[in-house]
Formats: structure tokens, sequence, C-alpha cells
């Protein structure tokens, strides 16, 4: 028997607790589909290409980690975003999105699946950024060069990183953000890692790192947050006995 759109929507809204975070977009469903569920597709953001793929695949629900509706948006359904409400509608697919909750959920949010797809050591969140929890430390395995890491993230995540070098010779402690975290590299910087790893890089991220003395890779926004909505989708494939696909777009950023 299938399960309901709301029920499905109703545990990741209180297994992500996404009442506790104030974020830029709404956090749980966003656009009402069919009633009922057995079919569960998963992806990085909502994009015309991931929905189209969606329904080829006869999907009821589309989970995502960038959906609609962000504060800075026009709120007007007009051009690309009409197209992609219509393609759900007229499919009766739903979609939800889960954005800062999907970051830091401690087993399935996209640091803590990122760490695990690395094989890195984590040893905590470190404090002082919002929201809290957004930040992760740990280690490698064994010390490595900079350019010995920046071959691993490639081998991993199908990119080659964005490497912005400050001169160390090893690489053992770490600190990682997924997605668009090059603003939080002093908080990194201030516990003594080695390096920072994250998905984008500024134009002042140089002169950062150059001053901090901390090794830094940005390793693509996209490529660093595949894991989590992936995980979620697993779970609740498991949870609610429906089918799961992960649909991954290819982006370069």
């Amino acid at each position: 028997m299938a399960s309901t759109i709301s029920t499905i929507t109703a545990h990741c809204n209180q297994l992500l607790e996404i009442g506790r975070y104030r974020d830029h977009c709404p956090n749980g469903l966003q656009v009402e589909g069919g009633n009922h569920v057995q079919r569960l597709v998963t992806g990085v953001t909502a994009s015309l290409a991931l929905l189209e793929a969606a329904a080829e695949w006869k999907a009821d629900l589309v989970i995502v980690h960038h959906g609609y509706f962000w504060k800075s948006d026009n709120p007007t359904l007009t051009g690309a975003r009409f197209t992609r409400v219509r393609t759900l509608i007229e499919t009766q697919m739903g979609l939800a999105a889960y954005h800062l909750p999907l970051d830091v959920h401690p087993t399935l949010g996209n640091n803590a699946q990122l760490a695990s797809h690395m094989g890195w050591i984590t040893e905590g969140t470190i404090r002082g950024t919002e929201p809290d929890g957004l930040l992760h430390q740990g280690r490698l395995p064994r010390p490595v060069t900079p350019d010995a890491l920046a071959q691993s993230l490639r081998d991993r995540l199908q990119r080659m990183p964005i490497h912005i070098g400050a001169g160390r010779g090893t690489i053992e402690r770490i600190a990682w953000c997924t997605g668009a975290g090059q603003g939080l590299i002093e908080a990194a910087a201030a516990e003594g890692v080695d390096a920072f790893i994250t998905g984008e890089a500024s134009e002042q991220t140089t002169h950062s790192v150059r001053e901090l003395e901390v090794e830094f890779f940005a390793c693509g926004h996209h490529a660093t947050e595949r894991y989590g909505v992936r995980a979620l989708g697993d779970h609740l494939a498991a949870e609610f006995d429906l089918k799961h696909r992960f649909i991954d777009i290819p982006n370069p950023i």
C-alpha cells in the first residue's frame, strides 16, 4: 500500500527538525502532488532537467536540497519557474525541499555524508556558526600532502578542486562545510586546522587563505552536496517501502 505524501513529508520535517532553523527558503512540501507515493526521486536542485527525468521514471514525489521560493526571488510564477511548476502540476508530482536542515543533520546531512564518502574522521562541529552544526572538523586517516588531498577529492567527487595553497607541507586536521561555505574560513582557521574544504570560492578567498595560512579546496557546490539528499531518499525508501532513484544532473559549479 502506498504511503501518503503528507505522511512522508511530516516524517522528514520531524527527522530534520525544520522548526529549528531560520532559512532562506521554506523547508518541507513546496508543491503538492498526488496523495499517494510509491516512487521517490531525489536530486540536488529542482531544475527542469531533474523534473523531466523524474517524470519519465513516473515519480510521485521529488525531494531536493535546493527547491523554490527563496527570499530573494521574484514571487511571480513566470518564465522558467512557471515551466518548472507547470511540469510538477501536469505530472502530479509533489516537490519537497530541505536546505539548512539537510546540511546540518548529524547522520543524513551533507556535511556528515561528505565525510563518510571521503573517509574522513569527524571530531565534531565548530561552534559560533549560524546555524550551529554548519561547520565540521576532523582529520584525515593519515597526513597527506596538499596535492594528494586534491587528488583524493578529484577521485571521490569526480571533479578537480580549486586548490589555493598556503605553503603547508602536510595536511591532517581539516574543517569542511558543503556548498557555499567559503565565508567560514576564518572560523575554521581559528580552530588550528591545516585545511578547509568547501564547495565554492570567492575573490577574497585567495587573500584569506594566504593570510590565515590554511590550505583551501573548493570542490564544487553541487559536487559536495550530492550525498545528503541521496541518504535521505535511501532512509525514506526503507522506512516507507518506496522505490527510490537518485538522479544526478551534472553541474560544474
